[in-house]
């Protein structure tokens, strides 16, 4: 996975024509999958959104939409305080995602940019009483079974630090901590959890939907099986909706739509495409060595080349971990779709984007039952690894 970016972070607002008279709601990383999502669904909702952007970062995704644009980084604290004002509810979604170890540096930005990233979001929200902060959290912070790594994970379980973990879920358990020291001081937080994130309107893209391309150009002829909780994009935005309008002050919510293998995945590949799968098979410890030494050498020697096969992906996967979202249904009457309908959605997106150019792929679906919800507005190695954290 070469999700190593900073989605979402100069200090002017530009570009808004909605009515002035309603507050706006901020979102941060709105250039990423969860963000994208959410705005197009605020405004499809009729609400006033202004995006927090950097300048230098890809913003394809906000192209079109009529939202404020406020440009800062949000470890600025200055900045990220004149991004706020005026704002009545945040959605902080920006985060560097990232399953390496990296060096030094690659760790401290992992730092800087989601956990102090955060606090500042925080701060600035506070002092411009803007109302409830809502954040999204990540499953990779959650805990699990340590004798029954697979036994569905839910709210109350602990992060395990004793086991090898990567700087972006040590990062993600910080960010919690951050939040849960703002709510206990008073401040509005709520925490929306998200798994493998699988659906359209991914721009940049995901992890997911860059598997997906390279599967549909016939570039993937070997997977490592394993499994891990995924969660379709309108699943995770309207978990957000929720958190915001139904959650618990203090609280966290999981957000789940189904556990699937990477073996499930690749069916749907195959049946979303038209692209015959591979049969081919590699074992997960076999690939686990590999992963080791290919991410030391490229992390030493070639820090910007992108690493799909990280060893903190492949040990995601062999866990094969389960999400319980009991809490988010009992309180917030979260109800999951299908991941089915998600990866039809992705196909649709990244083929009318001209990502697939495969002759032999199959032009998306347009039958009802396979989606479930209209379509969001809009390496050469061969083997496809699957999912990475969120």
């Amino acid at each position: 996975m070469s999700d190593d970016r900073t989605a979402s972070q100069s200090n002017a607002v530009e570009g808004f024509t909605a009515a002035p008279s309603a507050a706006p709601v901020l979102v941060t990383g709105s250039s990423g999958h969860v963000g994208a999502n959410l705005v197009r669904r605020l405004l499809d909702d009729g609400v006033r959104v202004r995006v927090l952007l950097r300048r230098e970062s890809p913003n394809e995704a906000l192209e079109g939409l009529e939202v404020e644009r406020a440009y800062a980084d949000i470890r600025d604290l200055e900045a990220t305080r004149r991004t706020l004002e005026g704002c009545q509810g945040v959605y902080h979604c920006a985060a560097k995602v990232s399953t390496i170890d990296g060096n030094n540096a690659h760790r401290r930005e992992v730092f800087e940019c989601n956990v102090l990233g955060t606090r500042n979001v925080l701060q600035a929200a506070r002092e411009a009483q803007a109302g409830r902060v809502v954040v999204t959290g990540s499953f990779s912070a959650v805990g699990y079974n340590l004798d029954d790594p697979s036994a569905p994970s839910d709210e109350t379980m602990q992060f395990y630090p004793m086991d090898r973990t990567m700087p972006y879920e040590r990062s993600k358990v910080l960010v919690e901590h951050e939040c849960l020291r703002a709510a206990a001081a008073g401040q509005d937080v709520v925490i929306a959890t998200c798994c493998a994130v699988v659906g359209g309107a991914d721009f940049v893209p995901s992890r997911l939907g860059r598997t997906l391309c390279d599967y549909s150009q016939g570039k993937l002829h070997a997977y490592v099986d394993g499994g891990f909780a995924f969660v379709a994009a309108r699943d995770i935005v309207q978990g957000h909706l929720l958190c915001m309008s139904k959650g618990r002050s203090g609280e966290k919510y999981i957000f789940s739509t189904e556990y699937k293998t990477i073996s499930d995945i690749i069916d749907l590949y195959a049946e979303v495409s038209g692209v015959p799968r591979p049969h081919r098979r590699i074992p997960t410890p076999l690939m686990y060595v590999f992963s080791e030494v290919a991410s030391f050498y490229l992390s030493r020697y070639h820090p910007n080349f992108p690493q799909r096969f990280t060893p903190g992906a492949i040990r995601l996967l062999k866990m094969r971990r389960h999400a319980n979202n009991e809490k988010a249904k009992r309180e917030l009457g979260y109800q999951p779709t299908n991941i089915r309908a998600a990866v039809h959605e992705a196909y649709a997106f990244h083929y009318q984007r001209n990502a697939i150019r495969n002759p032999r792929a199959k032009p998306p679906s347009l039958n009802a039952e396979d989606r479930e919800a209209p379509l969001a507005k809009f390496d050469e190695a061969g083997m496809a690894a699957g999912a990475g954290p969120t």
